[in-house]
């Protein structure tokens, strides 16, 4: 029997908080994280609601994610996020041990990467999963912005 619980199947859960993200305004960053092939946050930025700076997708997720397992590290913990993280959730990231990231689009200019900032030698990282989808996400609500 197929496994259905892919790394495209989780993302399409962030595309949907991303489009809840982007329905309310917000950039269109969503993200899940799963244990066990089971999702225990869902999670989209808040930065415009909650007027914070800090209240991006992944750390909503972190805090969510560390609530429902009554502890502070994700080990054996995935976050499938629609945008490659920033250098500040890189660092969130770093010290949650989160076990696995998957991201869609790579953010080029403010992506941990580029900024050079380090997970825990233990996590996984996947980019490219559904990044045609997580960009044109992102590409048309800058767009609408502009306008």
């Amino acid at each position: 029997m197929e496994n259905i619980f892919t790394d495209e199947y989780f993302m399409k859960k962030a595309l949907q908080e991303a489009q809840v993200a982007f329905d309310k305004g917000e950039i269109p960053v969503g993200a899940v994280v799963v244990i066990d092939n089971r999702v225990i946050a869902r999670t989209h930025n808040l930065t415009e609601m909650l007027n914070d700076v800090t209240a991006h997708a992944e750390m909503q997720a972190i805090t969510s994610s560390a609530n429902f397992l009554g502890g502070k590290y994700l080990k054996d913990c995935t976050l499938y996020v629609t945008l490659e993280p920033c250098q500040m959730c890189a660092g969130a990231l770093y010290w949650s041990q989160i076990s696995k990231i998957v991201f869609g689009a790579r953010d080029e200019q403010r992506g941990f990467m580029v900024m050079g900032t380090q997970l825990h030698p233990k996590t996984i990282v996947v980019s490219g999963v559904m990044e045609n989808e997580c960009a044109a996400l992102m590409k048309e609500f800058f767009a609408k912005r502009r306008k």
